[in-house]
């Protein structure tokens, strides 16, 4: 371990630091980590990796070397699902002037704030970006995982059916947002611990997933890339009042989401949506929308 307090130690994974520091301060840990992987990398099953992810998350938040660990394991597994999504392993990442002003215009209002993109104009100008492999490494350490179509909003929508919804994991509010505009009574919900660097406006509430679940006991939830093996989704299923859980998550298992408490599940019916699936963007990163829907008591 570093030369911190077990005090300080906490204090600062609470700040989110990334990979690079973390191995800088704990190498001994970051060794046993690499092995690790290495070990389950090399058996190319990527239901192990998602075991091993869900295995991590589940360690109690008491063994500081556990949580070390688990940090390091999660922000490796992020890396490795984006470089298998894009292609891009190594080095400096930076768009020409001509690439930025297409993305910027195609997917952004201002800034990185986001817009619900024209799914035609999409399809037109998404070809001409000839570094469009480099976006997500360029977007993801702002907690952006992907970008949502028109017509998925409305598919989105149209699912809820004018339910109360809850949003968990919520990042900077986007989908809740343009749910919302659409007309979805929704509540956006997060535990603002990415705060380093997503900028998150008042209306995402600073709760955390579990909570937001127990006391707010809505009809529909949403979420969108929730963490690698997190142990919140479980909680999902096991809230009486949610009758509709829609995730969108990345196809690799190590990418996002909580893959064994979806199997393990018993109260709900459902998987990916393809026609869903192809909605959201781009489609180089290969989005899964899945769709649980509570089975009718017998």
């Amino acid at each position: 371990m570093s030369q911190r307090t077990a005090k300080q130690t906490r204090a600062w994974l609470a700040g989110r630091p990334p990979l690079e520091e973390l191995r800088a301060a704990h190498p001994d840990d970051w060794a046993a980590v690499q092995r690790e992987l290495a070990e389950l990398l090399g058996r190319n099953d990527l239901e192990a990796v998602g075991r091993y992810a869900a295995d991590l998350a589940a360690k109690p938040a008491a063994d500081l070397r556990a949580e070390v660990r688990r940090r390091m394991a999660a922000e490796a597994l992020k890396q490795i699902s984006l470089s298998a999504a894009t292609g891009v392993t190594s080095g400096k990442v930076r768009f020409n002037l001509i690439n930025g002003w297409i993305a910027q215009q195609l997917l952004f209002r201002h800034d990185l704030e986001r817009k619900p993109v024209s799914l035609r104009l999409f399809r037109l100008v998404w070809p001409l970006l000839t570094q469009r492999r480099l976006l997500l490494p360029l977007v993801q350490p702002k907690g952006i995982y992907c970008f949502y179509s028109r017509p998925l909003v409305r598919e989105l929508a149209r699912l809820i059916a004018g339910r109360p919804a809850l949003e968990i994991a919520a990042g900077d509010g986007t989908l809740s947002a343009f749910l919302a505009a659409a007309g979805v009574e929704i509540a956006a919900t997060d535990d603002h611990s990415w705060q380093h660097a997503v900028r998150f406006p008042t209306e995402v509430l600073r709760e955390d997933a579990t909570a937001a679940l127990r006391t707010r006991a809505p009809e529909v939830v949403v979420c969108s890339f929730p963490p690698a093996g997190n142990s919140f989704e479980q909680a999902v299923f096991a809230t009486p009042s949610v009758q509709l859980y829609i995730v969108i998550n990345s196809r690799l298992a190590v990418g996002s989401g909580n893959r064994l408490a979806y199997e393990r599940q018993t109260t709900f019916a459902g998987g990916e949506e393809p026609r869903l699936s192809r909605l959201v963007l781009p489609p180089e990163l290969g989005a899964v929308v899945h769709v649980f829907r509570r089975k009718p008591v017998a």
